[in-house]
């Protein structure tokens, strides 16, 4: 057999990159865009719905507009108008009237809801917890119809009740007396909004480390001690945080009056900042002015919840 010649033989060397195909650059473009693809549902909408009308209101505030057809530019002018309306700043005195009643009462009495729901000595709690909770899952309009028949100053279920308590037949006239408007409507606004703050209440209650308890009974604090001295303070950030949102719904507050009243209230004792955002911007057809209104409110709410969140951590 004839020897191989060496020069003949090829010497095996690395294996050559393989040059980049179709599939490669697809998973290249799938890997890079693949994050924007997911989130694009959500921006698209959030600009659609939430970032676009907020950009059209404020741009609509500086415009006076009669109807969809006729706009005229008027700059600050709405707002000069607005600092020196009546109506309008009325109807921030109600609010701030309904806002600071609401506070007062429903902060303490869904605490106190909560407390007795929380004793595991009560029979049929979870039924309580659902009974009170469940106000708070029907609509404002048909708790404003419910109140409008509750109050109904001959025959409503409230007048009747007062008159077992008082001497005499009671007749308010809930609907009708400005003096008995705003609780008329805080009455009603209380029924929706205890319940949703007792469960609130409930689950920062129960968050509450019980050796806290041991320990201060062990140091001999009595009962209203132990409230004071560790119930408040641990649940103090689920206070605030209700504080704040029932801020913000009570200064949103517009079809439960609306409804309740058919409009503003008689003397207007029933009209609310929304309420007249409404009033102006549908019923008149001054977009522009209502648009105004609005961001006056937001900028309201800021305020308030501002101050409020400032003097929650300075007295923390």
């Amino acid at each position: 057999m004839k020897p191989t010649d060496p020069s003949n033989l090829r010497v095996a060397g690395p294996p050559s990159a393989r040059s980049p195909g179709l599939g490669d650059a697809i998973w290249s473009i799938q890997s890079k865009y693949a994050p924007y693809l997911f989130v694009s549902p959500f921006v698209i909408l959030f600009g659609v719905f939430m970032l676009y009308p907020l950009a059209r209101s404020l741009s609509l505030s500086f415009y006076q507009t009669y109807g969809p057809n006729y706009s005229k530019f008027v700059g600050l002018g709405n707002y000069r108008f607005l600092m020196q309306d009546k109506v309008f700043w009325l109807a921030v005195l109600n609010t701030t009237l309904y806002t600071v009643g609401f506070l007062i009462i429903q902060i303490p009495a869904s605490l106190l809801l909560a407390i007795l729901l929380n004793n595991r000595l009560l029979r049929g709690r979870s039924f309580f917890r659902f009974a009170f909770f469940s106000s708070n899952l029907v609509g404002h309009v048909f708790v404003a119809v419910l109140f409008s028949i509750l109050l109904n100053p001959r025959h409503g279920l409230i007048n009747r009740a007062l008159s077992l308590a008082l001497p005499g037949d009671v007749q308010l006239n809930w609907l009708s007396n400005p003096m008995l408007a705003l609780p008329a409507t805080l009455i009603a606004g209380l029924w929706l909004a205890i319940g949703f703050g007792m469960i609130y209440f409930l689950a920062a209650l129960q968050a509450v480390d019980k050796d806290l308890y041991e320990a201060a009974e062990v140091d001999g604090a009595g009962t209203c001690s132990q409230f004071w001295h560790v119930t408040i303070p641990g649940i103090r950030p689920v206070m605030i945080f209700m504080i704040l949102i029932g801020t913000i719904g009570a200064f949103q507050l517009f079809e439960l009056p609306y409804v309740m009243f058919q409009g503003p209230g008689p003397n207007y004792s029933a009209l609310t900042i929304v309420m007249y955002l409404f009033m102006m911007g549908f019923e008149v057809g001054d977009l522009g002015y209502g648009a105004a209104i609005g961001w006056m409110l937001v900028i309201i709410i800021f305020l308030v919840s501002l101050a409020q969140l400032r003097t929650a951590r300075e007295t923390g």
